[in-house]
């Protein structure tokens, strides 16, 4: 992440897992171990779940009377907007008026806080982004002020546009972050912002907030995310939902492989990108780093997504349920895969710039000030300072994520699957779910 090369000081650092010396415990024993919870659960779903368990029309039960009162008022909703707005017009400010330094708040908080923070907190609020988004709220008081109901544009938006625009986008936030050299430089970070700002409203006018629905990077993201929280709505009200339960109500559209191919493979990128091989084969090209790691993003990308198509294409179906539409029905298994890894690729890293970040924006305009009264405190490195606790939470997380994985495919495939084909009709799915554990840690440990 290039980001991720700042650190307190504003040099350049390495980022994220720190390579093998930040992974003390031997590689072959977390891979085999990672391996062994795989298939050990599979045979476990085998033998004790034979019949579908999760129906987003019945699952979870209502939360208490007053809680649902409390998330759905609005006077919460315009607390949310009016916060949500206020920080961005404060980061804003620091993004126009700071300094062109690593220490200008305004890269931590667009590296840091939101895209990384976006995790944590859709996983204990539910689809946050959603309720703080400036685009929305910009949006609304256009609608406001024109007269234009709210969340209606001129047309319809194209269903088989689906997630198409926001596997885009987040291909392009991935690029910029990973792949372009002045990836910390102030004006291509505040030019991409703009273009953000100016395609999402522009959506949004023509097509309503459907648009933002399906084609805000973050929204989705954040969305997706928040599938796996405990927080879900049935019929408009507010219920508690078991992750997996909560996990099955994603609903499959167009677009949806392509956005959990970015995700995941880009997060796998980040690692591949600095391990040793690949930076003497770009260093032997004699040329700029910018085509041969967009060849390898995409390759990345495209190929998480390839996987999970053909895996999920391989088996017998019946003829309610055409192959082709297998691979947008499983993707929502990738969800805990993709949170797994960014616990254990950016773990240490958020906790510790994330506090660098919350002190810097204490000074905006790097003066000297302490606006919201935490300049004067110290980073912890606490984390860092307890590698093989790191490195347990790093695999247990890879681990974990792919569990929740098998499990989530195993429910949708009894669910989807004739009886004859549930379970040799999973058996592609597995062997991809092992290709990505042992992808994914062999990374973690070699990067």
């Amino acid at each position: 992440m290039s980001v991720g090369r700042l650190n307190v000081g504003g040099s350049i650092s390495a980022h994220g897992l720190g390579g093998a010396k930040d992974l003390p415990i031997p590689a072959e024993l977390a891979i085999a171990g990672a391996v062994a919870a795989l298939v050990i659960s599979f045979t476990v779903l085998a033998v004790a779940w034979r019949e579908p368990r999760y129906d987003p029309a019945t699952s979870g039960r209502p939360a208490p009377a007053w809680l649902d009162r409390f998330a759905s008022s609005r006077a919460l909703a315009v607390t949310a907007r009016v916060l949500g707005m206020a920080f961005f017009l404060y980061v804003a400010a620091a993004a126009v008026f700071g300094k062109d330094s690593l220490i200008n708040p305004f890269l931590g908080t667009f590296y840091v806080l939101l895209w990384v923070g976006l995790v944590p907190a859709s996983l204990l609020l539910g689809p946050v982004f959603r309720a703080i988004s400036p685009v929305r709220t910009i949006s609304m008081l256009f609608a406001r002020i024109s007269g234009v109901p709210e969340g209606e544009g001129l047309y319809a938006y194209p269903a088989r546009l689906g997630y198409w625009p926001a596997a885009a986008g987040l291909f392009a936030f991935v690029w910029l972050e990973l792949v372009y050299p002045a990836s910390t430089d102030l004006g291509p970070v505040r030019l991409w912002c703009a273009a953000y700002l100016g395609i999402m409203l522009i959506g949004s006018a023509v097509w309503g907030t459907t648009f933002l629905e399906r084609a805000d990077p973050f929204e989705v993201y954040s969305s997706l995310v928040a599938r796996l929280s405990v927080w879900g709505r049935r019929d408009g009200v507010l219920v508690l939902r078991s992750p997996l339960a909560n996990l099955d109500t994603v609903v499959p559209r167009p677009g949806l492989v392509a956005v959990v191919g970015v995700l995941f493979g880009s997060t796998a990128f980040d690692s591949f990108r600095e391990s040793t091989p690949w930076l003497k084969l770009v260093q032997s090209l004699s040329t700029s780093r910018v085509l041969p790691d967009t060849v390898a993003l995409v390759v990345f990308s495209a190929g998480v997504a390839l996987v999970l198509a053909v895996a999920t294409m391989a088996t017998g179906v019946t003829s309610d349920t055409p192959r082709r539409a297998l691979p947008d029905l499983f993707a929502h298994s990738v969800v805990p895969i993709i949170v797994g890894y960014v616990v254990a690729h950016y773990l240490s890293y958020f906790v510790e710039y994330g506090q660098t970040t919350v002190i810097q924006l204490s000074d905006p305009f790097s003066r000297g000030d302490d606006y919201l009264g935490t300049a004067d405190l110290q980073v912890s490195y606490w984390l860092s300072s307890h590698p093989t606790f790191l490195a347990v939470t790093k695999v247990l997380a890879v681990a974990l994520g792919h569990v929740v994985g098998v499990v989530a495919a195993h429910d949708r495939a009894i669910k989807l699957l004739p009886r004859r084909h549930q379970l040799t009709g999973q058996l592609p799915m597995l062997v991809a779910m092992v290709g990505f554990t042992v992808g994914g840690l062999y990374l973690l440990f070699a990067a």
